[in-house]
């Protein structure tokens, strides 16, 4: 982490890219499509996928405190943030419900079909919820030309 980030940056965009509950993402990981998409290391013939490993790892990180997570926990977390926005700008057209795009997103805890995911840095998904989305100006009301 960097000298004046203790993690909250991360942990809230982690937290953010990953819309799905532990038992939820569980219960995923057990279904055929999940396992049957995701990209795999050389010599693994057919062993999990990278995505499918990273999902058991972030179903721990959801069910740990921030308080208990280390330096590597926060370095996956980042490569989870990485992985979803990455995925989410090559969303392919049409319905997506049935696509290994969208099986491959939920394999790392992102379900497309959820809310959007906010911008990096800006408001998180609860605060636009609570408060809408943020003005276009930050100007005044506009005044009657007299």
């Amino acid at each position: 982490m960097s000298s004046g980030d203790d993690g909250r940056d991360t942990y809230r965009e982690f937290t953010e890219a990953v819309n799905m509950k532990p038992r939820e993402l569980s219960t995923w990981l057990e279904t055929d499509e999940s396992k049957h998409v995701g990209w795999r290391r050389k010599g693994s013939r057919g062993g999990e996928s990278v995505g499918h490993e990273s999902g058991r790892k972030i179903i721990d990180l959801l069910r740990r405190k921030r308080a208990d997570l280390s330096e590597a926990d926060f370095r996956h977390m980042r490569k989870v943030i990485g992985y979803v926005r990455r995925h989410m700008a090559q969303r392919p057209s049409g319905d997506v419900r049935n696509t290994r795009w969208r099986w491959s997103l939920m394999n790392w805890g992102h379900d497309p079909l959820k809310a959007p995911l906010p911008p990096p840095g800006g408001p998180s998904r609860r605060a636009l919820q609570r408060r809408g989305a943020p003005p276009r100006s930050r100007g005044g009301p506009e005044r009657p030309n007299r």
